[in-house]
Parts: structure tokens; sequence; C-alpha cells
């Protein structure tokens, strides 16, 4: 008990709830209390308290930011493992997509004997209406009465496999977390001859003297921060674009763009099974928190001091809390 670090911490904080000047004021009334009430300043040899108070506030910064590095260290692990997953289950599909065709060999007779049937079949689905023509005139009647039921899907293009749309300059894909964006480009250049602007709504695309290839706002908020652009190859942009709401999907790039049918898109399901445990409680917590803040309420940090601190007014309804606010 004598080593725990966190064994004053209900009364500290329920101290600088009390300072309206926040850090300042409180470390103003703890030197006051030395001061008042101690030798600290003068009870030594000359320069002695300074050497004290530089000592200790050195020791603690180097915790504190020692914390704060094993913090963005394991936020980094948690998303490259995530990604590398990704990387992993898109090379699976695309080595399942691309898979060669077996060649079987057949006889002179069994490849007669086939085509007899092949034309057997054909004549029978004919006799009966029942060909393929008239399952594809079905299939797409299903589809215009589904757009007929329902005139907001009209005229609306079906996803790619990304969930996004490929069109003629750029193709772009999506998860409910990001948009990524390729632009094949028909040069090799240097990032320094691109004209790359990401704002808030709003993104720029294009070679620098030529035209912008994309100059439109986008379908929702991107956080300009965490969302960056890439030359691969001096020949292939890449831009990657975080999302600010992560509960919906886009149904367009940018708004000059053909929208798609958003009812179509075809989500993976989630990534957090193939996690381990440990990587999966962290990325639980980054993404309860993410949602905490999004809707303005306490992060699972917030409210673990806030209930602190309610704990410690409980125990001790004789103190002021008035001028308590809940951070």
């Amino acid at each position: 008990m004598a080593n725990d670090p966190e064994r004053f911490d209900s009364m500290l904080l329920a101290m600088a709830q009390q300072h309206e000047g926040g850090v300042k004021d409180l470390l103003a009334t703890i030197v006051g209390f030395l001061a008042r009430k101690t030798d600290f300043f003068t009870g030594g040899k000359q320069g002695e308290w300074e050497k004290v108070v530089k000592d200790v506030f050195y020791e603690q910064a180097k915790k504190a930011q020692d914390e704060a590095d094993k913090a963005k260290k394991e936020r980094e692990d948690a998303e490259k493992r995530l990604k590398d997953i990704q990387q992993r289950k898109e090379q699976e599909r695309l080595a399942r997509d691309f898979e060669p065709a077996t060649v079987t060999e057949i006889t002179d007779q069994e490849a007669e004997q086939m085509q007899e049937d092949i034309e057997k079949d054909k004549k029978s689905k004919t006799d009966s209406g029942d060909g393929e023509g008239s399952s594809n005139d079905q299939a797409q009647a299903d589809n215009a009465s589904e757009e007929e039921d329902d005139p907001k899907e009209k005229g609306k293009l079906k996803p790619n496999a990304g969930n996004g749309c490929d069109l003629e300059n750029y193709r772009w894909t999506q998860t409910l977390e990001e948009v990524e964006l390729r632009v094949p480009l028909r040069q090799v250049l240097r990032p320094r001859d691109l004209n790359v602007t990401i704002s808030k709504r709003h993104l720029t695309v294009g070679v620098k003297g030529q035209p912008p290839i994309i100059d439109g706002d986008l379908d929702a908020d991107v956080k300009v921060e965490e969302s960056t652009w890439v030359l691969q190859d001096g020949r292939n942009l890449l831009v990657n674009l975080e999302k600010v709401n992560k509960m919906n999907w886009w149904g367009r790039l940018v708004t000059t763009d053909p929208e798609i049918s958003t009812r179509k898109i075809n989500p993976e399901p989630s990534k957090l099974s193939d996690l381990d445990g440990e990587t999966r409680g962290l990325v639980e917590k980054m993404m309860y928190d993410q949602r905490q803040k999004e809707m303005g309420l306490p992060t699972s940090d917030e409210q673990k001091k806030q209930d602190v601190l309610k704990k410690f007014m409980e125990q001790h309804p004789e103190m002021d809390f008035s001028k308590c606010k809940f951070n």
C-alpha cells in the first residue's frame, strides 16, 4: 500500500476539479502548502530544493513519456496486425479467383457423346420455352421490378468488388473505416509533379500544369490528419481517406460521380475474430473510445476517473464539490 502510486489519486483528482485554472493553479496550491507549512524551501542547502524539484519532475516526465510511447506502439502493432490480416485475406481471395483451370483429356467417342447430349438439351429447352434467354429475361425483369418498387435505387450502379466504383480515370473502394482511391497515371512522375489536396470535405487530385483528374466535394467528411497519399512506381497514385463517420457507406467518392447502390454492398465479416485476445481487447477498446468521442461521451479512461471521483465524493460528503467539473 505504501508504494502504491495511485493511493492519493481520488483526493488529488477532487482537488484538481476545484481548480478552474487547471494544472498551474493546482501546482500553486501544493507549492504554497510546502512554503507555508514546511521548511522545504529554507531547511536545506542553497539550491537543494531546486534539485529535488527537477529530479522529481524529470522522473515523472520520463514515466509519462514511456507510457505514451508504449500505448502508441501497442496501437501501431494492433493496426499493423489488422492490415496484415486484411492483406493475407486479399491474397487468399485473389489466389482463389485466379486459380488455373484443370484440363482433362477425353476420347473422340466421349466428345461425340457430349456433343449429342448438349444438342438434345438445347432442343429440349427451346421446346419448353425454358432456355437461357428466358432465365436472363426473368432476372432483368426482377431487377427492373426492384427498381420500380424503390425509385431511389433507379439508375444507381452496382458496387465493384471493393464496395466502391470503377470509373474511367480512377477506381475507389471502401470499408466502414476508410476509402481507398487508385489513380493510374499516363506517364512516370515524381511526387512533386502531382497536386493532391485533401480537405475535410473536398479532394483535388491531378498533375501540375494539367486539368485536375478529380476536383470535387467528397461524399462525407474525412479526417485530414489521418488521410495520406503515396505515389507507387511512379505510375499509380494511392490515396487513403479516413472516414469521420464510421457507421455509413459512401454512395460515391465525390458528388460529381455516378452513385452506387449502397444496398448492394457486401461487407466482409469482422476481422476481430482473427486476432489474439490481447490485441482484440486493445482494438475493441480503441473502437469503443472512438464511438464515445464521436457521440461526445467520456472514453473508458475518462469514465474510470469519474467513477473514482464519485466514489470519493460518496465517502466524503462533508467536502464541497459544488465547483467540480467532470471532464
